[in-house]
This record gives structure tokens, C-alpha cells and sequence, in this order.
């Protein structure tokens, strides 16, 4: 069992997050704590523009909400919410609180992920714990 799981959550649709969560469940057992983290990317200047104003904060705010309401549902799980790249700051999350496993949900490689690289790739290929990815 694992003393601290890191999870990464993306709300989008093609992450099964419920099989990850279930997962770091079982993976934490009794005693083993669980961080659940949202990475929100930043939105570039020459679009904040477009953007109506109070919209990032908003945006933001409901984020946390819902992932609080997520930890809820998990003995010992907090949230946290940073903005950054989300390989890059996954990563450094990991590095400054030292999971001892990372837990990321991930979708079936498309021809762009060839290219450019996905972010459970990413984190597979530099984290320095164990990672366990979820297809």
C-alpha cells in the first residue's frame, strides 16, 4: 500500500476518473492519504480579451468546489487546484509533496500524441515515484 497517491483530475470526457479514483482507493488502503489535483492552463494574454470579466476567477472558484465535493467522497483526500502546463506542473506538484504513486487517468493515443506527447506520457516518462495509468 501506498502512504500518498497523487491524482491528477481532468474533467474531460474521454478520462475515465471514477476508474482512477477506485484505483488510488485500493491503492492507499486504510492508511494512505490521497491528493486530488487540477491543473487549470493558463489562458494566453492576447485571449483573456475575448474572455468576459471575473471569468478565470470564476472559473476557478468552480473548479475547486467540485473537486472538493470530490475528496469528500474519499477517506483522507484533499484538493488542490494550481495553473500551469499540465505535464510540467503535475510533475513539480509531485516533486514538492513526494506521492509515493500518481494515479493518472489517460485516453488512447491519437496521431497529435504521437507528435506532441500526452500529459500521463509525460509524467510516466519523468516522475520520480510509481505512476499507474488508467486506459
Amino acid at each position: 500500500m501506498y502512504a500518498h497517491i497523487l491524482v491528477p483530475v481532468s474533467f474531460e470526457q474521454d478520462r475515465d476518473l471514477n476508474a482512477a479514483l477506485r484505483v488510488a482507493r485500493l491503492l492507499a488502503g486504510e492508511g494512505g492519504r490521497i491528493s486530488l489535483l487540477h491543473v487549470i492552463e493558463q489562458v494566453p494574454s492576447y485571449a483573456m480579451s475575448y474572455l468576459p470579466q471575473g471569468y478565470v476567477n470564476e472559473a476557478r472558484r468552480a473548479t475547486e468546489a467540485q473537486l472538493a465535493d470530490i475528496a469528500a467522497t474519499l477517506p483522507k483526500a484533499s484538493a488542490h487546484v494550481v495553473e500551469g502546463h499540465s505535464g510540467r506542473t503535475i510533475l513539480d506538484w509531485a516533486e514538492a509533496h513526494k506521492p509515493d504513486c500518481i494515479v493518472i487517468a489517460s485516453h488512447r493515443p491519437g496521431m497529435q500524441d504521437l507528435l506532441l506527447g500526452s500529459t500521463a506520457a509525460k509524467v510516466v516518462r519523468h516522475a520520480s515515484c510509481a505512476v499507474h495509468v488508467i486506459r
